[in-house]
């Protein structure tokens, strides 16, 4: 069986996407998927599964969609490959509540930090299927925009040590 975690994008942010841990933990149980645990209310779920990763996320997207009556984005990593973006950190020096890495589907293009607006002091760096982004001032009061990362999901360091944490267990 393999480990997944899957990031679900815009979910307890801002007051909007409201999904109880407790309900998502459910639809991945009704879903087949084994041992799930979740971690803070942002949409992060870790759990064993036999099926592909692209099998995971339609699952998933499918039974959201029936919960929110609208398409909630899911990006999926293995417990391997979140331990990787963890160890390719390339701020690993700064304080992790002020690193995220926003996660995407695919690669992102080689020029899609030319196509970023509003920096202010923000380091950016791209990595296999994420965006790093140190926001030296904090994530509070940033005006970065990051066109690639419009369909993406971010999470700090914090959480991404302690999901990959949670899927090495």
């Amino acid at each position: 069986m393999t480990k997944y975690i899957a990031l679900l994008r815009a979910v307890n942010v801002g007051g909007t996407g409201k999904l109880p841990m407790a309900e998502l933990k459910t639809m991945c149980e009704h879903a087949g998927f084994g041992n799930v645990r979740t971690f803070i209310a942002s949409g992060n779920v870790v759990f064993e599964s036999r099926q592909t990763a692209k099998q995971v996320v339609a699952a998933l997207e499918s039974r959201l969609a029936a919960y929110a009556s609208k398409p909630v984005g899911v990006l999926v990593r293995t417990g391997v490959e979140m331990a990787a973006v963890l160890a390719a950190n390339p701020f690993a020096n700064e304080p992790p509540n002020r690193v995220a890495a926003i996660f995407l589907d695919t690669a992102p293009a080689s020029d899609a930090l030319d196509h970023a607006t509003g920096r202010k002091g923000e380091r950016i760096v791209l990595g296999t299927r994420e965006i790093y982004v140190h926001y030296g001032d904090g994530m509070a009061d940033t005006r970065l925009k990051i066109p690639a990362a419009k369909t993406g999901t971010a999470r700090n360091m914090n959480t991404v040590a302690k999901l990959a944490a949670m899927a090495a267990d």
